[in-house]
């Protein structure tokens, strides 16, 4: 079993604060920077899972470029990520207050994924995992349709995380591009942006019309599996100290992923991103820690 992830790699800058931001002042925060991107993510906990994995990705010709892959190959990814020279890695700050983050986004060399970086990498693979953001840019966009196209032509599975809900409200064709996926990954505001208001059961049913499976996320509520056809399950969240919720949703995407790969029912396999995911909110940071 092996997985290709398409998407992001960013470097993030992240502030974790527990006061009250203080708009126009000074607020006490811890800082960090590393490794980020939804994409990336999503192949450190697969990597970390003992799934093997290859991140396709573009970043720039610069330090930050360097230092990004050099995380990643720590952490047992296989890199088929090019590095375009006078382009600058993405950043990403997170401001986050333990609970809930915020993101603002520089793209960088993402908006430079093509076709031909993905057709590199598919062949050995058996199935792949697309980052939203890959298709929520403009510039991104035809590649992103491309490795979904070029995987079911190969006739591997496919899965895709919604990724962010305001660039879906911008995109009114998402679904259109994803139509067929075999899962799709959405927490509910993603899903309210996709399938409009309802709770979780009710939104994983109308995205599984389009889809094939598609998975409701709700925090502490947990998540929603539903099928076209099937009755929806649900499974809770597991407690966990919540320290940063940065790469959450990337790690239960990879819990989920790599069970259901392995022929685990759709409740074992939810009750492994519950598990990824419980495992991330107790870091700072979106990736799990690299190995010793």
């Amino acid at each position: 079993m092996s997985v290709v992830v398409v998407g992001d790699v960013v470097t993030d800058v992240l502030a974790v604060h527990t006061e009250p931001l203080a708009i126009g002042s000074d607020t006490p925060a811890q800082v960090t920077t590393g490794g980020g991107g939804s994409g990336a993510n999503t192949a450190a906990w697969l990597a970390a899972l003992g799934v093997p994995v290859t991140l396709v990705a573009v970043v720039g010709g610069d330090q930050a470029g360097e230092a990004r892959i050099a995380e990643l190959k720590a952490a047992g990814v296989r890199c088929a990520v090019r590095r375009v020279d006078a382009t600058a890695t993405g950043t990403v700050v997170v401001v986050s207050d333990g609970t809930e983050r915020t993101m603002l986004c520089d793209r960088g060399a993402n908006l430079l994924l093509t076709a031909a970086d993905v057709d590199a990498a598919l062949p050995a693979a058996d199935h792949l995992h697309l980052s939203g953001y890959t298709l929520l840019d403009e510039r991104s966009r035809p590649a992103g349709r491309h490795a979904l196209a070029a995987a079911v032509a190969a006739g591997i599975t496919t899965s895709v995380d919604a990724a962010s809900a305001a660039p879906l409200r911008r995109a009114p064709g998402f679904l259109s591009w994803v139509r067929g996926t075999d899962l799709l990954f959405a927490n509910l505001d993603e899903a309210a942006a996709l399938a409009g208001a309802g709770a979780a059961a009710e939104l994983a049913t109308r995205l599984a019309a389009g889809v094939r499976n598609a998975v409701v996320k709700s925090g502490p509520a947990g998540a929603v599996w539903a099928t076209a056809g099937a009755v929806p399950v649900h499974v809770p969240a597991i407690p966990a100290p919540m320290v940063d919720p940065t790469g959450a949703g990337d790690a239960f995407a990879a819990g989920v992923i790599g069970a259901w790969l392995g022929g685990r029912t759709r409740i074992d396999a939810l009750l492994a991103g519950a598990e990824a995911g419980a495992r991330a909110v107790s870091l700072v940071g979106g990736r799990p820690p690299l190995p010793l």
